[in-house]
Order: C-alpha cells, then structure tokens, then sequence
C-alpha cells in the first residue's frame, strides 16, 4: 500500500530491472495486467497498480483530475525509489498516461497508451455513463442485468465468441467494484474528463498509441485523434480487440510493448 494524493493505492511489484508501470481501465484492477507482468517479470521491475477507488485501494470519497493521477505515479515511484518508469495504461490508464508524459518529462522513458482518447466525454457518454451510475447505485453495484452493458462497452464479438474465460474475469471484476466509491472514478474519468489535446503536444518521450478495432467505447478515429495530437507518436489498430487490449490479446500486446519499448 502506498501513500499517494489520492489515498492509499494498492500496488504489486514483481522482479527488477527497469521499472514498467501498468495502470488498468475503470472498473478493472492491477490484476488485468497479469500476463503482462508474467512476460515481463523476468526482465524489468513491473509495477501493477490498483487505481484509486479500485481493488484494494482506498476508496475514493470526492472527483478527483488527471494531474492528480499523474502525481499519485510520481508518488509510486518515490515510495519505490525509482527514478523514472516506462508506462502502459488502458483507458484511464492511457489518458492519464499522456497526462504524466507531459507534466513529468524526466520520470518516463516510454509510453503505450491503449485503448484511450484525449477529447473530452461526449453527450451520448456523458448520458449512458450517468444512466448506468444510477441504476448501478439502485442496485447496489453492477449486477445483472447491468453487467450485460458494462461486458458489451468492453468487449468486442470476438472476445465474446472466442475468450469466455475473459468475459467470465471481466464480469467478476466489474462486480467487485464498490459503487459508492467507483462512482467518484466514473464521474472524474467520463463526464469530466478534459480535452487533453493541447496538454499532449508537449510529450517529448516516445509513444505507442494502440487501438481495437472493434472498441465501442473510445472507437478507432477517436484513439487516432489522440495519436495525432502527440508528437511523433507511432499508432497500430489491432483487429479482434475491444476496448482492454492487454486481457483480449495478451501475446500480441506484449509483442508490441516488447519491441517497442525496448526497440533497437
């Protein structure tokens, strides 16, 4: 557990080396990065981090802003006495990402940012999410028949014909979540989410923005706005993917974080 200006988060670190940080999606844990830490373990210093509100992080009692999350990595990384981290992140793991490249120059080497946008919410969103949070709220959680639409802003046909056993993860993690606090993330991450775009043209690190071709949440022209807005960012789609491209398609993720973090 580690003290951070969003209370304490939850953190699992695994081997040594160069350290990689994984932050996941809403609603979804440090755990969604499992095989990723599996692949990576053995070569550098990863670090899994249960966003706050999330898993075993404290739970959130008020919104917070991106430079709140992009200070919380900065915190992680002084708990653990790392200078400076290569960095994953999907969704809001990807936007504040992009947040903590441009504010934090000397603490990242590179990014990949998946499954992201850097716009600001928009009206269908802002209402669906604000549908969900309420009805979520009525029940208690995200519970049937609820977590039919949580799955489907998720996951794409072809994880929902081909992986069961990544339906089944995400439909237990989505259920875990603890409204009241989960809430406090969905209203800071969707409805209030800032358009980053100006922020992101002062990254300088190297960036990999990736893309599912079939994610419904942040579809592909959007993802590929925020690569546009990044300088010299390098952008793939990947076909058979939704919106949480390291749990869909952990072997081709991880090629791709491979050679591109650790290129040449």
């Amino acid at each position: 557990m580690v003290a951070t200006a969003l209370g304490r988060l939850g953190v699992q670190v695994r081997g040594s080396g160069e350290a990689m940080m994984f932050w996941p999606s809403l609603l979804m844990t440090g755990d969604m990065w499992a095989a990723q830490a599996d692949h990576f373990g053995d070569r550098c210093r990863v670090i899994l981090v249960d966003p706050p509100g999330h898993g075993r992080s404290q739970k959130l009692t008020a919104m917070f802003d991106f430079a709140d999350c992009a200070r919380c990595i900065v915190d992680i990384l002084d708990a653990l006495g790392e200078d400076r981290t290569h960095f994953v992140g999907n969704s809001w793991g990807g936007m504040i990402g992009g947040t903590f490249a441009a504010t934090y120059p000397d603490r990242i080497g590179s990014a990949v940012l998946m499954n992201c946008t850097a716009s600001p919410a928009s009206t269908r969103q802002k209402i669906e999410y604000g549908f969900l949070l309420r009805i979520a709220k009525l029940f208690g959680g995200v519970r049937p028949p609820l977590t039919r639409s949580v799955l489907k802003a998720f996951l794409g046909p072809t994880t929902f014909g081909t992986r069961p056993d990544v339906v089944a993860f995400v439909a237990d993690t989505v259920a875990a979540v603890d409204i009241g606090s989960g809430s406090w993330a969905v209203k800071s991450v969707v409805p209030a989410r800032p358009d980053q775009r100006s922020l992101f043209a002062k990254i300088s690190s190297p960036v990999l923005v990736v893309a599912g071709a079939e994610d419904a949440t942040f579809p592909v022209p959007e993802t590929i706005a925020m690569a546009e807005a990044v300088p010299g960012a390098a952008v793939t789609v990947l076909e058979g993917v939704a919106h949480l491209a390291g749990l869909e398609n952990p072997a081709l993720v991880n090629t791709l974080i491979e050679e591109f973090v650790f290129r040449g």
